[in-house]
């Protein structure tokens, strides 16, 4: 039996959802870039072994990759040009972090790329921009790149997260097998809140837990907001987003402390705060991974509310990787060849 794992560079890492998910479709990362320090604690606490540099990515060099034949570069680059909660301003911020994503491109010529970034830049408003984007892979040798969009609760995620994701390849035939991944939760079996956080907000003994996770909490949550790295990160959104968790019982003002749940005798009908540990399963995070052990609630949120859920980047990764490596399977947790087993 043969396995392989095929490498990876990313950049822009934050707290790992995309590195994460690329490593369980079985992408072997070969360097992870991140600028902000908290962010780059959370990495090399769950992952030591991964090489996490902390750098602005328009001071990385990638041309040591160059010859290395790096199968995929990804990054969740910056939204702030592209979000709603902010001006919009596009490539004309000065936080544009897009044309170095494309030099890594460049520098590097992976057999595919994979951007994440959120669904306002797939307004019109965009269009112009997202043409030029393209227009660049394309000038680089990637034919027909595609840029869609995905809802994180169609991958058992309870949290609805539209995000834009681009994706391109170097070859033509891998562009030709590559497929969209399908989604894995239908949306009448979409996973709710109340199913996802039942055991942790019950953990002090709250008795009205029960009733909370089957009739208050029955839909997906709205997309949480981490806010910047100077900005916000204290509470769950802005106001429309505050109202949406409301009606599921949560009160997004602010989060709660590390560890805090609703205690056994909390009354039935008041909205409770998330802690960090119930906002990472929001983003569909493991528990395993190291949160409120490394860092405060406010930093520890932001690195939360801003990551790509592991699971969607799994699904991501394992369609990009069907196109790449056509004749490798996953065997119980393994890449095999086909013609091998």
């Amino acid at each position: 039996m043969t396995s392989r794992s095929l490498t990876s560079i990313e950049i822009c890492a934050g707290a790992g959802g995309q590195a994460l998910g690329l490593e369980q479709a079985g992408y072997e990362h070969k360097l992870l870039v991140e600028y902000w320090q908290p962010a780059c604690e959370i990495l090399r606490a769950n992952q030591p072994e991964w090489r996490v540099e902390q750098k602005d990515v328009r001071e990385v060099d990638f041309s040591e990759f160059g010859g290395a034949d790096i199968d995929l570069v990804a990054g969740g680059v910056p939204c702030t040009p592209a979000s709603k909660a902010g001006r919009q301003l596009g490539a004309s911020d000065s936080r544009n972090l897009w044309p170095d994503a494309l030099r890594m491109v460049e520098e590097v010529r992976p057999r595919a790329a994979m951007f994440e970034n959120v669904r306002g830049l797939m307004d019109v408003k965009f269009a112009g921009w997202r043409q030029e984007t393209i227009e660049r892979l394309e000038a680089l040798g990637y034919e027909d790149p595609i840029w869609e969009m995905v809802y994180a609760a169609d991958f058992g995620v309870p949290q609805l997260r539209p995000r834009s994701v681009l994706v391109a390849f170097r070859d033509a035939d891998d562009r030709e097998r590559f497929r969209w991944p399908e989604p894995v939760t239908p949306v009448e079996a979409r996973v709710t809140v109340g199913e996802a956080l039942k055991d942790l907000v019950s953990a002090n003994g709250w008795r009205g837990a029960g009733r909370w996770a089957s009739e208050v909490a029955t839909a997906v949550g709205p997309t949480l907001v981490g806010g910047s790295e100077r900005h916000g990160g204290a509470d769950l959104g802005p106001t429309r987003a505050r109202a949406q968790w409301l009606r599921l019982g949560v009160n997004g003002v602010s989060l709660a402390d590390h560890g805090v749940a609703p205690a056994a005798d909390w009354p039935d009908d008041m909205p409770f705060k998330l802690n960090v540990r119930m906002a990472a399963r929001i983003q569909g995070f493991p528990d395993t991974w190291k949160i409120d052990e490394v860092l405060r609630k406010t930093n520890a949120y932001k690195t939360m509310g801003n990551a790509f859920p592991p699971p969607v980047a799994r699904a991501m990764g394992l369609a990009i990787r069907d196109a790449l490596e056509p004749n490798w399977a996953l065997r119980d947790d393994l890449w095999v060849k086909e013609d091998a087993v």
